[in-house]
């Protein structure tokens, strides 16, 4: 076969696993197979029934849906913060027997019934919330305990008044609107679900309370160690379980305005069906109105369904009971292997096949021989700052650098000696540049591109950009900002290394070895933001070439350095500069002389150089090896290097022996000076430079100085 229908096959057939691995990773998935699984049951029931999907049909269904549904979105609310609530089918009885009771034996006005009735919910959630939000009670038995409860005084009440209620036939036109009314044709009670879920939605995902109730459930211990208020958050998360419960009971009782010994008995099932099969996940930390709202129709449709067939009650309790059960097994069993079966799935490794590096070894000669430059390199920092992935100096001269604590950290100019944060901004700094006005971009791992002004002050610049409408994956959000350069009309371009996975599993892209990296522009003058090139192997270090028209990039996997321009005659066209270099490159910056330096982060193993032309090989290592013992790039020991326009290798630096600045990710001549960053080191290097320009600042060159 020749060499480009091998290549065209070996990226097809591992295509399909990568798509799958988007799909099963993503949240808008979750989702989407409940949503799946409802149209099945729906088409399939709509072809064994007649006029099962007729307009009354369906009208009835929404009714039931509203009312199941304001249950449903309490439960949710429950469960999602890390609680259940076998309650409230108790809670509905008793919530309707108050609306019935104060309206045809007390004979309140409407109004008043209403209000009544939520806080009648309201209070008997209040039991449930205080016994397990503040006396940390188990939910489960303490749920458990008030049902029977609950029940118990609904059956005592409805044995004393049930006779007085069943006589009353009240003729009111604002409960019967209630009951049974419509909005063009809209039942009532689906437009308050439909109004109240829009709400729901807004407060799950875009107020704090709702990002509060999400980190209780995800993990009661961290959210208490932020600050949040987690008892009080958990009391008033079954206060609104109560409420909501009993705006069900107030649609349920004007439509039907009984109470019957057997209302409530076994919503609890139903709802709680209902809630798992939407996707909701039982031990907490996850779900949405919309899972809500998709386990209700599908339970519905089931339970309907059953009915219009003739099945008996005690078939619809069993069938609802033995969903549940295999649903909470999938949901327990899928929450517990999660991690290990999307990394059996998610990793699809392509083929990358790299010609043999170039010689490095001493003796064997050419521009990357290895020396000893760099063995008494000057060192600042040692012991005080982790992981100064990039370092950059000011026109003043202090020197800048990151620290994996989340610092911006300043060692003040001449002797480098006094330090002190600059900035605290919280997530790991990567890439800096500074713009005319001295405000200091930064690139933050799993936050986006970051503006720090002149007096320290931390402002978010994006941490978006346009979606790609071809990709399975919403790919908007910024995994991997990486390195960054400005351009003289204000241009920030900067790399995003990898767009599925976060900054802790890097080496993962590197085991897959797929474009799955991007170079963005923002644009300082408009704040707009767009993907400028896709489909490239962890792009990493970034410079604006010397003609102002293109920026040089870094393929960290592709071991190359490629050109885009981005104007000009040329704009939008990709050049290679250098391929088949002999490490991983990272940080590309200007020299004093024209040309400029970039930082070989690890040296290339002939072991991953093979694996990269095995896919099957790696996919299998996977599925049933150790992520600790996986092939990944060797970033122990590297090197700086000096080339120039054409990808001619001018110089070499390096530390023999790894001793003294075993790994370089980054470097910046400043006067006379060149000085060194790594990512996995302890210090920041400086190196004395000879017949370099004394003067030189970067900046400066490029823009003048400040008057």
């Amino acid at each position: 076969m020749p060499m480009r229908d091998t290549l065209t096959s070996l990226r097809y057939r591992y295509w399909p696993d990568h798509l799958l691995g988007e799909i099963l990773s993503k949240r808008w998935t979750e989702t989407a197979i409940p949503v799946i699984l409802l149209l099945i049951v729906g088409f399939a029931l709509s072809r064994s029934i007649d006029h099962f999907l007729s307009p009354s049909s369906l009208a009835d269904t929404a009714r039931q849906a509203g009312e199941i549904g304001f249950i449903g979105l309490g439960m949710a609310l429950v469960v999602i913060v890390g609680g259940i609530d076998l309650s409230v089918g108790s809670i509905f009885a008793l919530t309707d027997f108050c609306a019935l009771y104060l309206l045809d034996v007390l004979n309140w006005p409407v109004p008043a019934v209403v209000v009544a009735t939520l806080i009648c919910g309201a209070l008997l959630g209040a039991v449930n919330g205080v016994l397990i939000g503040y006396l940390r009670l188990r939910a489960f038995i303490t749920t458990l305990i008030t049902l029977i409860i609950y029940r118990s005084a609904f059956d005592l009440l409805i044995q004393r008044y049930s006779n007085s209620i069943a006589a009353a036939f009240p003729d009111i036109p604002s409960w019967n609107f209630i009951g049974g009314g419509d909005v063009f044709g809209i039942p009532s009670v689906a437009i308050v679900y439909i109004a109240i879920a829009i709400f729901g939605h807004i407060f799950m995902t875009r107020l704090r309370p709702g990002w509060h109730i999400t980190a209780i459930g995800g993990s009661r211990r961290s959210a208490y160690n932020s600050g949040i208020p987690v008892r009080r958050t958990i009391a008033l998360c079954y206060v609104a379980s109560g409420v909501l419960t009993s705006i069900a009971a107030l649609f349920f009782a004007a439509r039907l305005g009984t109470v019957g010994g057997d209302i409530g008995v076994g919503l609890e099932v139903i709802v709680l069906t209902a809630t798992v099969l939407g996707g909701i996940t039982l031990g907490g930390g996850k779900g949405s109105v919309a899972k809500s709202l998709v386990g209700v129709l599908i339970v519905l449709l089931i339970t309907n369904g059953l009915t219009t067939l003739n099945a008996r009650g005690g078939i619809n309790r069993m069938a609802l009971a033995g969903i549940l059960l295999v649903a909470a097994m999938v949901d327990i069993r899928w929450q517990k292997n999660r991690t290990r079966i999307i990394s059996k799935v998610y990793v699809a490794p392509t083929y990358h096949a790299l010609p043999p590096p170039p010689a490095t070894e001493i003796g064997e000669g050419g521009p990357f021989e290895q020396n000893d430059k760099l063995r008494d390199v000057e060192l600042i920092g040692l012991g005080r700052i982790e992981a100064p992935e990039d370092v950059i100096l000011d026109r003043n001269n202090n020197l800048y650098a990151g620290s994996r604590h989340g610092d911006i950290i300043r060692f003040h100019a001449p002797d480098y000696q006094r330090m002190e944060v600059f900035a605290h901004i919280g997530g790991q700094p990567l890439g800096m540049a500074f713009d005319r006005q001295d405000n200091l971009y930064v690139c933050i791992g799993g936050m986006g591109l970051y503006r720090i002004t002149p007096d320290g002050t931390v402002e978010k610049a994006t941490d978006e950009t346009n979606r790609s409408m071809h990709s399975v994956n919403d790919d908007s959000r910024l995994r991997l900002a990486d390195d960054l350069d400005i351009t003289d009309d204000g241009l920030i371009f900067f790399s995003e290394a990898t767009v599925r996975y976060e900054m802790d599993e890097w080496p993962i892209d590197g085991l897959e070895a797929r474009g799955n990296g991007r170079i963005i522009c923002y644009d300082t003058k408009t704040g707009a933001t767009h993907t400028a090139l896709r489909g490239l192997k962890f792009p990493n270090g970034i410079c604006v070439a010397s003609d102002g028209q293109s920026i040089l990039f870094a393929e960290t996997f592709g071991c190359s350095i490629k050109r885009l321009w981005f104007a000009g005659p040329k704009k939008g066209q990709v050049e290679v500069v250098m391929d088949n270099l002999p490490g991983y490159p990272d940080n590309i910056n200007l020299a004093s002389d024209g040309n400029y330096w970039l930082a070989l982060v690890g040296m290339r193993s002939p072991s991953l150089d093979l694996a990269w032309k095995m896919p099957g090989f790696r996919r299998r290592m996977a599925k049933r090896v150790p992520v600790d013992e996986w092939l990944f790039p060797n970033i122990n020991t590297g090197c700086v290097v000096k080339f120039n326009e054409q990808g001619k290798i001018l110089e070499s630096f390096w530390d023999l022996r790894g001793e003294n600045h075993p790994m370089i990710t980054s470097m910046r001549e400043h006067r006379g000076y060149l000085y060194l960053g790594g990512i996995m080191n302890n210090r920041i290097g400086r190196y004395k430079l000879e017949n370099a320009d004394p003067n030189f600042v970067q900046y400066d060159k490029r823009w003048g100085k400040l008057s």
